[in-house]
């Protein structure tokens, strides 16, 4: 029986919050509060905030496939969009976040959205002592059942697409 006690304590003890996992804990939850914050900067016309979470070379993958921008390209997308208050209001439902070592971290969100349910996923890099955007990608949530009639809407645009890349 004493060996059983012991042998509990000893597996709670070793399960208990570690300043590791306080740290691992501290981290998602700042990089959710900062995607959070990123989404409602765009929700409030705050253009300033909402591309300087980007890092210098992040890119930005928007639903439509010739969508891929700089974080340059994507200013200049959504400058008239913010000046006019016409922005988007994106709205995490749920959000997997995982973080590698201190300084990598991605993240798949599924996101009420004007468009509908989307999905989004990113990746971060931590450096000069702040989380930034290295990636984000925004796609449609299409259900299975209805791919058919989405390929049949798309079917012209992707051909003329698809012929440009392979020039």
């Amino acid at each position: 029986m004493k060996y059983s006690i012991f042998l509990f304590m000893l597996v709670s003890w070793g399960c208990s919050n570690t300043p590791q996992n306080e740290k691992l804990v501290h981290q998602k939850h700042t990089i959710n509060q900062l995607i959070n914050q990123w989404h409602q900067n765009a929700a409030s016309a705050n253009l300033k905030e909402y591309v300087d979470f980007m890092d210098h070379d992040c890119i930005y993958i928007g639903t439509d496939a010739t969508e891929k921008w700089s974080k340059d390209e994507f200013r200049s997308f959504c400058k008239p969009y913010f000046e006019q208050k016409r922005t988007w209001n994106f709205k995490s439902l749920d959000r997997a976040l995982t973080i590698n070592g201190n300084n990598t971290a991605w993240f798949y969100e599924i996101l009420e959205t004007h468009m509908g349910t989307c999905r989004g996923s990113g990746i971060l890099v931590f450096k000069n002592q702040e989380w930034k955007l290295k990636q984000y990608v925004l796609s449609l949530a299409i259900p299975n059942e209805n791919m058919n009639e989405v390929k049949k809407v798309i079917h012209i645009q992707d051909s003329v697409y698809r012929s440009k890349l392979m020039k």
